[in-house]
């Protein structure tokens, strides 16, 4: 009988669903990273939600562990390379809060409307201050949505059920979408001038750190309101904070700080200013979905083999998946890197496999592809669900297969169709076994794709890859691999370097500054 540990303060119900499935389980909690490695080597699978961490260490000592279920959407707290190395299932909920999270951004959008937590503060203390908090109505205020995801989409339909205009900025919203939704699709600065309430529901990533900067704070509508229940750093708190004092921002409250938990922050006690401790998953409800599906799906896969919601593995038979796995990493790479370096809507993408490739099942291998590609926007993708989110976003998913070969035994190729014209990547396999690209919008390149690299695209001229290499090592920046790739001579050139050190934005300020220097981009894999 397989078994299962709780080591996390859980729901009951989900102890429950894995007996009546037949699995045993135990609930033992608050257990130090020592006490936890010492016990783990029991357990066939380890139930989890923030608290416990799920490293290196520990999963090194889980000799009979096959899957770990984190009940809720982040896996910050698990080591997925170190988790699949080890060949351990890692599976998330990436839905069970979001209907509660989109609740207590409009439960914030009410409370500055109205000033409510300053009017009970006020009222508590016997002051009967009815003159002093007049607030405004949402009723045919104008909602601005960025990032129209997931909860963002619910956002939407509960502000026009409040009878709000929406507009929502979202570069993978299809106009087909936005139509379903009710929203108008808008870009972000016509969004910042028209917005009278701004709530925020995109992931952190490269592209949406500060995307309300002191710079686009600036460009709002005097007396707008904001909310941000979905990650620190989507916002310059210290802007923010200027904007509040100087009045130009009406009111802001915050779920989520850059740094957290917020013991101490500058906007405390700001007027206007309302914080909670990330409570966008905190209801009875969400904890309950919660833990009841991450329990269905490990008992799924402990008894039946049935995959749902993994992150790190598609649903896919054990006889496929030995032959599978190389492929899938290289489709996943590919589709990661069209993904960082293409902007704007996609409606299309297409996944060409050519040769030996041709032979095997597509689908794990689209979906692959799609995580890869949508996971530089949302961090509630997996392999399972990736093909019903690029659906919801209107992308047309395209599978070509041309059996002959061409330039190599086995080709896998990614191509989007943008603003900006048809993009594609295409890559191999070294040995049957080893990813690599081999081609780059066209430029031929053979390069790994790892860890922390550098792209850039450059003018192909006499001492540039020597300036660039001094810049990196007065930077303190060692570079792993060096690959080069080029139109024609004298033409345009691709650069990927691989680093040892994670790629700043002041080292992109300065690779930018190069003379010749078309494009530099910090690409993570």
């Amino acid at each position: 009988m397989p078994k299962v540990l709780i080591s996390d303060k859980m729901d009951p119900k989900a102890a429950q669903i894995f007996r009546e499935r037949g699995v045993e389980v135990d609930e033992i909690t608050g257990k130090t990273p020592e006490e936890l490695k010492a016990i783990i080597g029991q357990y066939d699978g380890l139930a989890i939600r923030s608290s416990t961490k799920v490293t290196k260490d520990i999963l090194s000592a889980a000799t009979n562990l096959k899957v770990v279920g984190r009940a809720g959407i982040g896996v910050d707290n698990v080591d997925i390379p170190a988790a699949s190395a080890a060949g351990v299932v890692v599976m998330n909920t990436p839905f069970g809060n979001s209907i509660t999270t989109a609740e207590h951004a409009i439960a914030l959008m009410f409370a500055l409307a109205r000033d409510l937590p300053e009017a009970d503060k006020s009222t508590q203390a016997g002051k009967w201050e009815k003159n002093r908090f007049m607030g405004v109505e949402v009723t045919g205020k104008t909602l601005g949505l960025i990032g129209a995801g997931n909860i963002g989409s619910i956002v939407a339909d509960r502000a026009l059920g409040l009878r709000m205009k929406v507009v929502a900025f979202d570069p993978f919203l299809s106009p087909e979408r936005a139509l379903e939704l009710g929203v108008e699709k808008v870009e972000l600065d016509e969004l910042l001038a028209r917005a009278d309430f701004i709530t925020l529901h995109t992931p952190l990533t490269d592209q949406t750190r500060n995307i309300l900067s002191a710079e686009n704070l600036a460009k709002t509508k005097k007396g707008v309101r904001i909310i941000n229940c979905a990650r620190g750093g989507l916002i310059d708190e210290a802007a923010l904070k200027e904007g509040l004092d100087s009045g130009h921002i009406g009111g802001a409250a915050l779920d989520v700080f850059v740094t957290e938990p917020a013991k101490e922050s500058p906007l405390f006690g700001t007027p206007n200013f309302i914080s909670t401790p990330h409570l966008g998953a905190s209801t009875n409800e969400a904890q309950v979905n919660v833990a009841i599906q991450v329990a269905e799906q490990m008992a799924d896969y402990l008894v039946s083999g049935g995959i749902t919601n993994a992150l790190n593995v598609p649903s896919l038979s054990a006889e496929e998946a030995p032959r599978l796995k190389p492929y899938m990493a290289l489709a996943e790479k590919l589709g990661s890197l069209v993904g960082q370096l293409t902007r704007g809507a996609v409606p299309r993408i297409s996944i060409h496999t050519e040769g030996a490739a041709t032979e095997l099942n597509a689908k794990p291998i689209v979906s692959a592809v799609l995580h890869g590609f949508l996971r530089t926007q949302t961090d509630t993708v997996n392999m399972v669900n990736a093909p019903l989110l690029a659906k919801e976003r209107g992308m047309e998913v395209r599978e070509v297969k041309t059996e002959r070969e061409g330039d190599y035994h086995t080709l896998l190729r990614v191509s989007v169709k943008t603003d900006a014209g048809e993009r594609s990547v295409a890559g191999t396999l070294f040995g049957d076994a080893a990813p690599r690209l081999v081609e780059l919008f066209g430029i031929k390149v053979e390069a790994d794709l790892a860890g922390p690299m550098l792209y850039v695209v450059n003018e192909d001229a006499p001492g540039f890859i020597g300036r660039l290499g001094s810049l990196l090592g007065e930077s303190g920046v060692n570079i792993g691999t060096f690959h080069l790739g080029r139109r024609s001579a004298g033409g345009e050139a691709v650069l990927l370097l691989s680093v040892d050190e994670p790629v700043t934005p002041e080292l992109i300020a300065k690779v930018r500054d190069l003379a010749g220097v078309k494009t530099a981009m910090a690409l993570a894999f």
